[in-house]
């Protein structure tokens, strides 16, 4: 939600919010208009890291939303206070009182259609009548020129390669291919990305050494070549 035009950007159902859903909600909104400046959010845990429950957050241990943005150059804002979040949730209670009743009218009852609803009907509807005009004229966001965003606004964890040239991700083994720039990465620092979707890639440095499917599963690419 745009803080001067209480405008929507990005509105869509998952089965639980978190680091993905946030990921893929900034995504939409900087490939829709650009990068922005500030962030600002509540203190769940995809957000930001709370050492004592109700305490102040810990900004020297950023979560993956919070290197994402860093990265990009957006500052977040933790909320601490009741006031703080009571614009945000005013609006959560007006989509819970909405939807639930249109949904049903027009007997949308699985997640696919009820997204197609949002982004096609729900979401233009409701900014032309919640919209409010801004103060001033122009606009805060500044076009996107940098390196693909994917590969940004991912969750991204260094790994090392093992004596089989393989990396261990979490219950999934991942098997790094031919690649003419060197022989084998036996015990170099990799990264592992995992996109919304929920696709992974490795990375060692600025190079992709492979892309998986969920299931860790190869996916088709050409063997990379040295600089």
């Amino acid at each position: 939600m745009d803080d001067a035009t209480n405008e929507h950007y990005s509105m869509f159902f998952v089965e639980e919010e978190g680091t993905a859903s946030s990921l893929r909600g900034i995504a939409e909104l900087i490939a829709a208009r650009g990068l922005f400046s500030s962030l600002y959010t509540d203190r769940g845990s995809h957000y930001w890291h709370t050492p004592e429950a109700g305490g102040k957050v810990d900004r020297d241990h950023p979560t993956q939303v919070g290197r994402a943005l860093a990265q990009l150059g957006i500052e977040m804002i933790p909320a601490y206070s009741p006031e703080a979040r009571g614009r945000s949730e005013r609006m959560f209670a007006t989509h819970q009182g909405r939807l639930p009743r249109e949904l049903a009218l027009l007997g949308i009852t699985d997640m696919q259609e009820a997204n197609r609803y949002l982004r096609e009907h729900y979401l233009q509807a409701f900014n032309a009548e919640f919209m409010q005009p801004a103060m001033a004229e122009g606009s805060a966001f500044v076009p996107y020129l940098g390196r693909d965003l994917a590969d940004i606004l991912c969750e991204q964890f260094e790994r090392t390669v093992g004596n089989d040239n393989c990396v261990m991700f979490e219950t999934l083994k991942l098997q790094i291919p031919a690649d003419r720039a060197r022989h084998h990465y036996v015990k170099v620092k990799v990264r592992v990305h995992r996109y919304p979707d929920g696709r992974l890639a490795l990375f060692h440095g600025p190079r992709r050494l492979a892309r998986y499917e969920p299931d860790g599963t190869l996916a088709d690419q050409p063997l990379q070549v040295a600089a």
